[in-house]
């Protein structure tokens, strides 16, 4: 795919990429999908060029769509990234060598690029990751664990990450992360992983009922070692209403 667009850079934007942060919540774990490519031992966070007919928020949507198989992803662009850094000339070379393209025909490649960064929040158990060829890795990796990514990719998730914990005080969240039917504690548990603190029991339960987005189903939970706790699902409708209309309250 990279060799095809270097070959043909003459119908994509100069200068002008995405990289999109894909989270997942699985084991109560916040994971983010990496990828490691068949020309470099670092990992990297999904991405892409964006070509000269196509929006750039079109262009995010193809890359997400593309790595995990799914439609309709939360996606919400989050903040640019331009610095010096995003030149590295040894980075350049070893892509253009890998795919036997002269410096001369890889020009293109070998300017700055300005990127674009995305976040997105995918169901973990649906989200299928999408190698691009049979030479490429692609994992699902603990936040907390992440290895050592190209260029500004740790800046990237690092703001991608914090833009999401201000973020938790102004949106809720949970519908693309958590399965349809969920317990409360599991809930709980998504936003003490996303802001990394513990967050009182009760008071939680009063500020996540007040929001008036969760529908409490004639259902518990079944195969647990204590008294079965009471499984949630998100009202969509109200849902989206409070997404569009914000909230105003802390964590």
């Amino acid at each position: 795919m990279l060799k095809e667009i270097l070959l043909n850079s003459e119908n994509y934007q100069p200068g002008l990429s995405i990289d999109c942060v894909i989270f997942g919540f699985h084991d109560n774990q916040l994971k983010v999908l990496l990828i490691k490519t068949s020309y470099d031992n670092k990992w990297s966070l999904p991405g892409g060029f964006v070509p000269i007919k196509e929006d750039i928020d079109t262009a995010a949507v193809t890359v997400l769509n593309d790595r995990t198989g799914m439609q309709g992803i939360f996606l919400r662009q989050f903040a640019t990234f331009g610095s010096i850094k995003r030149k590295d000339p040894n980075f350049d070379s070893t892509v253009l060598d890998y795919f036997e393209i002269p410096k001369d025909a890889g020009q293109w490649f070998t300017q700055r690029f300005v990127t674009i960064g995305y976040y997105a929040l995918v169901d973990f158990l649906k989200a299928i990751p999408q190698k691009e060829d049979n030479h490429e890795i692609i994992e699902w990796i603990d936040h907390k664990e992440v290895p050592e990514l190209i260029l500004d990719h740790k800046e990237i998730l690092d703001k991608a990450l914090h833009t999401l914990r201000i973020e938790l005080n102004l949106m809720p969240i949970g519908y693309n992360l958590l399965p349809e039917k969920f317990t409360i504690p599991e809930l709980q548990k998504l936003y003490e992983t996303i802001l990394d603190k513990k967050l009182d029991r009760r008071n939680f339960l009063r500020k996540i009922t007040h929001i008036g987005i969760l529908k409490k189903l004639d259902e518990k939970k079944s195969n647990v070692a204590h008294k079965a706790p009471n499984l949630y699902t998100f009202d969509k409708d109200k849902y989206e209403e409070v997404l569009k209309n914000g909230l105003n309250q802390g964590w």
